[in-house]
């Protein structure tokens, strides 16, 4: 499903030594400078398993397009593409980006679409992608010709976060881990379950979309496990809670991942879940302020997991896009590192047009965004990211309950 949206001009009446600037100076890479077009795609799951998520992870990529209107003298082409939450569908939605001319997009989300994106779609034409969502280790190791990026931090420190809260927070020596069946889940159990000094006495996998869990329930907790950790999304993990809270005390303790970081979960699941907190990313960047001021009035609503992550990949995109002077793929990918990590004059969320007619000029930049200073390295993959150990409100909403910081 296509949405072509904000296919617009958007010119700033820049005084006149600035629009002489921007004309007369070449990019990092060869940069021709403003007046010309940014071409930009988005590529979310705006329906299926992570529908409830994608959608306002899609209002995080596309606010920047929103921001700079008026006040660049770039023009700026978007197009937003739905994955369906499935990678068959995702190809297809990536092709459409392809073939109507986008050098870069933003996304996808999950990592199963992404992984097979990137190697079906955007390696083989040279596009760069920029994920806010995917998380699994099996990206830092893709063969991506330096295309692949990503904002959230890789699930290898996921792993090592779900292991520290297990053991010290919840003092549990033994653990058990229900995981949804594909590279996301997988790999996140493993790294997990290797950077546990406790027993993960079983690694139960499950199917999306199933109208009952109960036998990998069963399997979970047939050894009583001090801790459960449940990797999945959304659509399956409201059954799984169900089929849980119908069958057990419900006073297990459980740890979810950021994939089901949803505030409606508690409702839809028919259960104030208070045994059940979570980890996730945790948007700690020197633009967060601004970010999230922007999205609730562009938005009336407040941000979620990984919307200012997506905000940041659109924006490192653009500016990459700028500096390189181009809408080509290499030519991007050759700037990603070099607009976004530490060296150069500070650009910001709310400094974004400056940034771009920065980066127009050949000014070397560093962006530091909404999510975190968005520092990569050589694979893609940030240097350092936040958590947060998250806990579902009664009466609805997500409530930070501590922030933990780790490294690469």
């Amino acid at each position: 499903m296509s949405h072509n949206i904000r296919r617009r001009d958007v010119l700033k009446a820049l005084g006149a030594s600035g629009t002489v600037a921007l004309a007369g100076c070449a990019g990092n890479g060869g940069g021709d400078g403003g007046g010309r077009t940014l071409s930009q795609g988005v590529l979310m799951p705006l329906s299926g398993g992570l529908g409830n998520l994608g959608q306002p992870i899609r209002d995080g990529a596309t606010l920047p397009f929103t921001l700079l209107e008026g006040n660049t003298e770039f023009t700026i082409d978007s197009q937003v593409e739905d994955t369906q939450t499935d990678p068959n569908a995702g190809q297809t939605a990536a092709s459409a980006l392809v073939d109507a001319g986008y050098p870069a997009v933003t996304g996808a989300a999950g990592s199963e679409v992404t992984i097979q994106v990137a190697e079906n779609v955007f390696i083989p034409n040279s596009v760069v992608g920029c994920s806010p969502a995917s998380t699994s280790p099996a990206i830092t190791d893709l063969d991506d010709n330096n295309l692949i990026w990503r904002t959230p931090p890789t699930d290898a420190l996921q792993g090592e976060v779900l292991a520290q809260v297990a053991s010290e927070n919840i003092g549990a020596s033994t653990a058990a881990t229900l995981y949804v069946n594909n590279s996301y889940g997988q790999l996140l159990s493993e790294s997990f379950a290797s950077a546990y000094g406790g027993t993960v006495q079983n690694q139960v996998s499950f199917p999306k979309g199933a109208s009952s869990y109960s036998s990998q329930l069963s399997q979970a907790l047939s050894d009583d496990p001090g801790v459960v950790i449940v990797i999945g999304y959304p659509e399956s993990g409201v059954q799984l809670f169900r089929d849980f809270y119908s069958e057990y005390a419900g006073e297990t303790p459980f740890l979810v991942t950021d994939g089901l970081r949803d505030s409606a979960l508690p409702s839809d699941v028919g259960n104030a879940m208070s045994n059940v907190q979570g980890t996730a990313p945790l948007a700690a960047g020197p633009g967060n302020e601004f970010f999230t001021t922007e999205y609730q009035d562009a938005y009336d609503s407040e941000p979620g997991v990984f919307t200012s992550q997506a905000f940041d990949a659109t924006a490192v995109c653009l500016l990459a896009n700028a500096a390189a002077g181009e809408n080509s793929g290499p030519a991007i990918a050759e700037q990603m590192q070099a607009v976004a990590n530490p060296g150069g004059e500070e650009v910001t969320p709310s400094t974004l047009a400056d940034g771009l007619a920065m980066a127009a000029e050949g000014t070397e930049i560093q962006y530091k965004g909404a999510s975190s200073a968005v520092d990569f390295d050589d694979n893609g993959d940030l240097k350092a990211a936040t958590y947060e150990l998250f806990g579902f409100q009664e009466g609805g909403g997500v409530e930070t309950i501590e922030e933990i910081a780790f490294s690469a």
